[in-house]
């Protein structure tokens, strides 16, 4: 329900045959603490009767300000996520996957923090793996402490989960086709270009999967590394990391390939 409480967020929520956990993601939404003012549900043009759920939720939900997209052919979340962007009326967007949810306090504790660092432009925090019928919120450190996140700590790995992140939305930057690592690629580039990315010590998120599960979008570990690897390439191909920095980033992404391979053999 929409009331004084509201804030200047948009929130993104691609769905792909989603009609067993939109709901559920939907309800973590519009059950914050503090509300967004805008939520906008995009199919990605699912044929399994998707469609039709988003609209019976903007229909149960009429105060929550839900919007519904659809795409006239299947692209990939990241395109998904951008035409979100391109509807998003408020100056920040928080994205969500429809198969995660969000702890009630994600939009309050994130809100805060932008308040407190008015320099952010990109926020994520931690997410946990739950059980499919979990429904009791987590608790939280008591201690709200941000992580400033440096290139370097990107090169190691990457720090933000998308169903954590938010960011402004007026940054020159967006979602690249699937043939890259779309999210990974647009984290990267809004760090390297100089600006403020802080990880936040909060649980927020919640998936209800391994992040490399084999039902998984990444589950493909081949196909996303090759997804990686191109991501790198094009940083180079656009002048934004030397090649220096790709001879080190192209190795080590292969080696954290062969750790999940090797993990998801021997597990």
């Amino acid at each position: 329900m929409m009331t004084d409480k509201n804030i200047p967020i948009s929130v993104i929520i691609p769905c792909f045959r989603s009609t067993d956990t939109i709901e559920r993601a939907v309800l973590s939404v519009v059950n914050q603490t503090v509300l967004p003012s805008q939520i906008i549900l995009i199919d990605d043009a699912s044929n399994d009767g998707s469609i039709e759920k988003l609209f019976a939720l903007q229909k149960e939900y009429p105060l929550a300000n839900i919007s519904v997209e659809v795409m006239p052919v299947n692209g990939g979340p990241g395109l998904a996520r951008n035409r979100g962007w391109e509807l998003a009326t408020e100056p920040w967007l928080a994205f969500l996957d429809a198969d995660d949810a969000w702890h009630p306090k994600k939009l309050q504790i994130s809100w805060d923090w932008i308040n407190r660092h008015s320099q952010t432009v990109l926020l994520g925090h931690l997410s946990e793996l739950a059980e499919a019928n979990e429904s009791q919120p987590r608790s939280l450190p008591e201690t709200v402490f941000g992580e400033s996140i440096s290139f370097r700590k990107m090169l190691i790995a990457n720090r933000f989960y998308t169903r954590t992140v938010m960011l402004r939305s007026d940054i020159p930057f967006r979602f690249q086709d699937r043939q890259y690592t779309e999210d990974y690629l647009l984290w990267l580039e809004i760090i390297l270009s100089g600006r403020l990315g802080y990880v936040l010590n909060q649980p927020l998120a919640l998936s209800f999967r391994p992040e490399f599960s084999a039902g998984g979008y990444s589950g493909q570990l081949w196909t996303h590394e090759k997804r990686e690897m191109r991501a790198w390439i094009y940083l180079y191909q656009q002048n934004t990391i030397s090649f220096l920095v790709l001879f080190i980033a192209l190795p080590w992404s292969y080696l954290k390939y062969l750790r999940r391979a090797l993990k998801g053999i021997f597990s």
